[in-house]
């Protein structure tokens, strides 16, 4: 299956996918229901090669973060336990849809740093490439694996996503140690996490 999602032109149907899924089903369900609203439609994209629709099942928007809280709000023991076996431990940062703060209609397809689990919940920290030095809420912690070009990405410590497990879309890298306790001494110290 990992070597499935290797490939480039399945990675991109992917993400295609996952960004367009919650706008379409709620275009469904506003027609469903009556509620459709007239809107006006989006430019046409760039013709992109066609491939088979990958076997796995995207995730749906049930499954999709549906909710960040405060950092301190979900306050808890915080530990290095990243393995990368196909279940999401804290340590790893991997793939899920993030819905944006202003307009939980719509999101995008982002890294999420995953710093702990209750039950199938994985709490998990938002990544960003965009420069956010200056900003009390995001710490640097440099390039990874998780960004294609290379980028030096930001997490946000203030506020904690809800990723449901089934809502990740896959395994994105481990974020070394030092860089993981880091975080971890920012939300011990500001956020009243052990």
């Amino acid at each position: 299956m990992s070597r499935f999602w290797k490939n480039p032109v399945v990675r991109q149907l992917g993400r295609a996918v996952v960004r367009e899924a919650p706008r379409l089903l709620q275009q469904l369900n506003a027609q469903k229901n009556g509620t459709a609203r007239s809107t006006t439609p989006a430019p046409p994209r760039a013709a992109r090669p066609t491939a088979p629709a990958p076997a796995s099942p995207s995730p749906s928007p049930s499954s999709m973060p549906r909710r960040s809280r405060p950092t301190r709000e979900r306050a808890r023991q915080v530990a290095y336990a990243p393995e990368l076996d196909g279940h999401a431990d804290p340590g790893e940062v991997v793939w899920t849809w993030v819905e944006y703060e202003e307009d939980a209609s719509q999101g995008k397809d982002r890294p999420v740093l995953v710093v702990g689990r209750e039950g199938a919940t994985l709490l998990g920290l938002m990544l960003s490439s965009q420069d956010h030095d200056g900003d009390r809420d995001w710490l640097p912690i440099g390039s990874g694996a998780w960004d294609s070009r290379g980028r030096d990405s930001w997490v946000r410590l203030d506020r904690v996503l809800d990723v449901p497990e089934e809502g990740i879309r896959r395994e994105g890298a481990i974020l070394g140690r030092g860089r993981f306790d880091a975080v971890a001494a920012v939300l011990r110290e500001q956020h009243g996490w052990s």
